[in-house]
């Protein structure tokens, strides 16, 4: 199965793409981690890639592409992949569909904005490691970690206003997308749900009736 999955921060679909990835024993690609272990792999992309990470720059359109190209004819792929953060535009859509490359959908996971902000901006964590929520996992003392009785904090992403600016730039420059995809009847919407394994079912129930 070739898939892209799509969703807003905080929809859950990196949790959905791992689950899936072990259950059809295929690569779930982070366009991050590729990009990292191009630049770490030394190749020729990757060091282009490099240059501009270290002078603080964005990474052009064309050399992530082309990382993705290279990640997708290796033997890692062979038998399947799911893309999840590629592609983040039309551009990025559009220079897929050039690589002949064959998608058999493109799985999103909707939810939406209340629910999101509400979910993460309820986060607490723990310098020890430990994660909690507010309202779905509460440690026993407000705001105090029940592992190492530790103070804790919300992660700046976490909060409610950088939560939002995330969601509007989803919705401006990625939610273009789910049309691209929709026109070519690619385009398979999940309702994501609160609890993980709910969802998983409903897309394990999605996927079932693709054509691999």
């Amino acid at each position: 199965m070739n898939l892209i999955i799509m969703g807003a921060p905080g929809a859950g679909k990196g949790t959905q793409a791992e689950l899936i990835a072990a259950r059809e024993n295929i690569p779930a690609i982070s366009t991050g981690q590729i990009l990292r272990d191009a630049m770490k792999a030394g190749t020729e992309l990757g060091n282009v890639a490099k240059s501009y990470v270290e002078s603080g720059g964005l990474v052009p359109d064309e050399i992530v592409i082309g990382i993705v190209r290279d990640y997708l004819v290796s033997d890692a792929c062979k038998n399947g992949f799911i893309l999840d953060g590629f592609p983040r535009s039309i551009a990025q859509a559009q220079a897929l569909e050039d690589m002949g490359v064959k998608i058999d959908a493109v799985l999103s996971i909707e939810v939406d904005d209340a629910r999101i902000v509400k979910r993460m901006s309820g986060r607490r964590v723990c310098e020890c490691g430990a994660s909690y929520h507010v309202d779905y996992n509460p440690p026993a003392v407000a705001d105090v970690c029940d592992k190492c009785g530790k103070a804790l904090y919300i992660r700046k992403d976490d909060k409610a206003e950088t939560v939002i600016n995330r969601l509007e730039t989803y919705h401006s420059q990625t939610e273009p997308l789910l049309d691209f995809y929709r026109e070519r009847g690619l385009l398979v919407a999940v309702e994501g749900q609160e609890k993980v394994e709910d969802t998983t079912e409903l897309v394990r129930e999605a996927l079932s009736k693709i054509d691999k």
